[in-house]
């Protein structure tokens, strides 16, 4: 029985058997005895995007009273819940992160607590994931960026509006001008100024 631990775009936290190439976590949400979900979810504004293989360690997945393991399909998926690069196990992606960041909100010297103060703004809105107007056009968005339309997420590659699901990327024929931003204004405006986020292999084909 798979556990309650894969992200989708809208920062929900469901069960499914496909994990996807990344982890991270939100803090501890989870009970170690019987390798639940607590209600909450999440225990610390500082969202992460972690590497699934580090050094050779190895964690037993809610096996501890530590950070609950969370896995995305892609780290497009994981920005667009409101994730950002872990400075501890991808401290050269974070450094990067944060300098086009820096670049594309107009600020210097962001410490990593602050740009999470930011995003824990634009991530949530009374508890529940906040949806953003878009600022241009959905295919004039940069490369990783995500919206939401009805019940389905999509991402945009190349200027081509791909659906998201647990599994990868499919091609649409339809247009979706009236989505909404999932992925917080400010992490867009980082994609802007050129940091390009990993995409699931199904994106890119």
């Amino acid at each position: 029985m798979p556990l309650q631990n894969r992200v989708t775009p809208t920062g929900d936290i469901i069960a499914t058997p496909h994990r996807g190439l990344f982890t991270g976590n939100r803090g501890i949400i989870h009970d170690p005895a019987t390798k639940t979900l607590l209600k909450k979810r999440w225990s610390s504004p500082a969202w992460i995007t972690c590497l699934c293989e580090f050094r050779g360690w190895r964690r037993p997945v809610m096996g501890r009273r530590s950070w609950t393991e969370l896995f995305f399909l892609d780290e497009a998926t994981a920005f667009a819940a409101g994730h950002r690069p872990c400075f501890f196990c991808r401290r050269d992606d974070a450094n990067r992160f944060r300098s086009c960041w820096e670049k594309g909100n107009g600020v210097s010297d962001i410490r990593a607590r602050e740009m999470d103060a930011v995003l824990h703004q634009e991530r949530l809105e009374r508890g529940r994931k906040r949806l953003h107007p878009l600022p241009v056009p959905v295919t004039q968005l940069p490369d990783g960026a995500m919206v939401v339309r009805g019940e389905e997420s999509f991402v945009i590659v190349a200027e081509r509006v791909l659906q998201w699901s647990m599994a990868g990327y499919r091609k649409i024929d339809v247009a979706i001008d009236d989505a909404l931003l999932l992925t917080p204004p400010s992490t867009l405006r980082a994609f802007g100024a050129g940091y390009r986020p990993v995409l699931h292999p199904s994106a890119v084909k």
